[in-house]
């Protein structure tokens, strides 16, 4: 069943049409992914999905009640409400139901309370429950941490937090709020790795439906089952992930262009023969032709492939390098040594190959890159760099750039090119007639990105030390940048978070977590499975180590009862010794006292009989009482 349906949707700012006659339908359940070239339409038409704007002309049908979620690609406005007061205001109601709840335990204490004051209590603490009242904290934490917020950052003001914080708050409210439809502008942008992956498998079990522009391959290939490519003002709709798609659309393109062709040759053997019979003996058939031709071109006609306004990039080098092109020995990495970001193993790269460092943001990926380049010296050890290399850098902010610098001067300043030239080298990165003489200041990140690249195809470097070279490039931007460094002959040391790029590139992983440096060799996907296997081990081992604790406790359990045991017959022993004693210790009282009287009454024969008594129960005593003081000593 359909939640949302669009029927021939047009929008339109001023005179610029920014598509027309697109229908859509989400149904319970879909998830959408939503590509395209950057300015077609995609975040409008999530607008209008959304009922913040209107379209131009056609309609629009929501399923009534629908709740519907929206992540904008712009950081919301904030005020002081606190990060965890934002998200926890999802559960006012639940947060009143437990003020409620506390009222009547309250009462519920007081001498002759209602009883039927106590079914109304149990009643509503069920509900509360079932709605998930006494595990909502834990579900904030939970959404929370995995968005990438540590606990110190709960009772910060959103005014005081980061554009992409700010963007990662409203995330983590959205998910709570669990809406029935949910649209993502974008979500990726602000998230490391470990944030990302937990997104995903967030999504992979989301309930409701779900549409989410981005331009993370990977994550598209994980989350959605549909796509939607928006471009050149129409929708186009797919079945399966990403990489689904993009075999349909390919396959889509090659089948059209095969069809124009062919209706082209028709169409031009009939003008042919119109052009050559028009005046001659079979013009009325050559009329005939002519006016089929034209219903025919008004009604049937093919429309050509467009073909999409993409950079053209020729990364390649002349420059051989040595074999090896990277060593480390002993290196630490960092600006202080009291806090250094983490020490590196001895690695090695060797020409042709083709690294890729992983790690959350912070972590020193960049200034790792820096130490390499000898920007940034090292706190120990050393970089070895290998003979007849030509470095080139892309740096993630595009820092080589000046802002006052114009397009044209940013690349005379690489190669001094005859101004025709680089007009047309530009023109392959997208930049045409007026456009070379903006400034840098003025351009976009993808337009900044485009320019870093157009000046390292110049550099025709042989080692390539690229810092998140697809960040603001469109996807098909994206997929030629994957291509030619596929193709690139030199030696590439890439930091990115575009997986599909690194599992498409990636000879060797370096993963950098925790202060600490990993190599893997092999494929991401080869990476993946011995990360994999990595957490099943040291999941059994803290498997073994907890059931080692059991055991261990069981044991000491085992231990403590029997010592209790031996604690309490021991107790008992001693309980019987002092009796034993003290009837003895009263026996031989009443013998001193008769054998005091024998002796006044000079009765030997009783006085010997009780003296042989006495010292046989005052050995008795003797023994007891060392058995009593061994008991005590081994209790003590």
């Amino acid at each position: 069943m359909s939640i949302i349906v669009g029927e021939n949707l047009a929008r339109a700012y001023g005179a610029q049409d920014v598509f027309s006659g697109v229908s859509i339908s989400i149904a319970h359940g879909d998830h959408v992914g939503l590509v395209g070239p950057n300015g077609h339409g995609k975040t409008t038409l999530l607008k209008i999905i959304a009922g913040l704007e209107e379209p131009g002309a056609g309609t629009i049908f929501r399923q009534r009640g629908l709740r519907i979620g929206y992540l904008p690609q712009d950081p919301p406005p904030a005020g002081e409400e606190t990060l965890h007061g934002s998200v926890q205001a999802v559960f006012a109601g639940l947060r009143q139901r437990q003020t409620e709840l506390d009222a009547m335990a309250q009462q519920l204490s007081q001498p002759g309370a209602d009883a039927t004051l106590l079914a109304r209590y149990g009643e509503l603490q069920h509900a509360f429950e079932h709605a998930g009242g006494y595990t909502y904290e834990t579900r904030i934490a939970q959404v929370l941490g995995g968005l990438g917020f540590q606990t110190d950052e709960y009772d910060k003001p959103l005014a005081h937090l980061s554009g992409g914080q700010r963007t990662r708050a409203l995330l983590a409210r959205l998910l709570l709020e669990e809406p029935d439809l949910l649209l993502l502008d974008e979500p990726t942008n602000h998230l490391d790795l470990s944030a990302l992956e937990w997104l995903e498998e967030t999504l992979l079990t989301w309930k409701g439906s779900m549409v989410v522009v981005a331009h993370d391959r990977y994550f598209l290939d994980k989350v959605v089952t549909k796509i939607w490519d928006m471009a050149s003002g129409k929708l186009m709709a797919y079945r399966g992930n990403y990489s689904a798609y993009a075999q349909q659309r390919e396959e889509r393109i090659a089948r059209q262009m095969e069809e124009w062709e062919e209706q082209q040759e028709q169409i031009a053997k009939t003008e042919d023969f119109i052009r050559r019979n028009m005046a001659g003996q079979r013009s009325r058939e050559a009329k005939g032709r002519l006016r089929r031709l034209e219903r025919f071109k008004e009604t049937e006609l093919i429309e050509r492939p467009r073909e999409q306004r993409t950079i053209r990039l020729n990364l390649t080098t002349d420059v051989r390098s040595g074999d090896l092109v990277l060593r480390t020995k002993g290196l630490l990495i960092g600006y202080d040594k009291g806090d250094a970001l983490f020490r590196c193993p001895d690695l090695e790269l060797l020409r042709g190959e083709r690294a890729s460092l992983i790690g959350p943001n912070g972590a020193g990926k960049t200034t790792f890159l820096k130490t390499i380049l000898g920007d940034v010296p090292p706190l120990a050890g050393h970089v070895r760099l290998g003979a007849s290399l030509r470095l080139g850098y892309m740096a993630q902010a595009h820092a080589s750039l000046r802002p006052n610098q114009t397009v044209l001067d940013s690349i005379l300043e690489i190669e001094n090119l005859p101004l025709a030239q680089a007009r047309s080298f530009l023109g392959r990165y997208l930049f045409s007639g007026d456009d070379v003489f903006k400034t840098i200041g003025v351009l976009s990140g993808g337009e900044r990105s485009r320019i870093v690249l157009a000046r390292l195809t110049l550099q025709g470097a042989n080692f390539l030390l690229l810092d998140e070279p697809t960040n603001h490039l469109d996807i098909a931007s994206q997929e030629i940048l994957q291509e030619v460094l596929a193709e690139f002959p030199g030696t590439i040391l890439l930091v990115s978070h575009d997986r599909y790029l690194v599992r498409a590139l990636a000879t060797q992983i370096w993963l950098l977590e925790k202060g600490e440096l990993r190599w893997y060799k092999g494929g991401y996907d080869l990476y993946l499975t011995q990360r994999a296997l990595e957490r099943e081990a040291e999941k059994e081992k803290t498997t073994r180590a907890a059931s080692q604790m059991v055991d261990e406790e069981r044991e000491r359990a085992r231990r403590e009862r029997r010592e209790r045991k031996t604690q309490e017959q021991r107790a008992l022993q001693a309980e019987e010794l002092e009796s034993v004693i003290t009837s003895l210790e009263e026996r031989l009282a009443q013998l001193e006292h008769d054998l005091a009287s024998a002796s006044v009454a000079a009765d030997v024969e009783r006085v010997r009989v009780l003296s042989g008594e006495y010292a046989r129960l005052q050995a008795e005593l003797h023994h007891r009482m060392e058995e009593w003081a061994a008991l005590a000593e081994v209790a003590g």
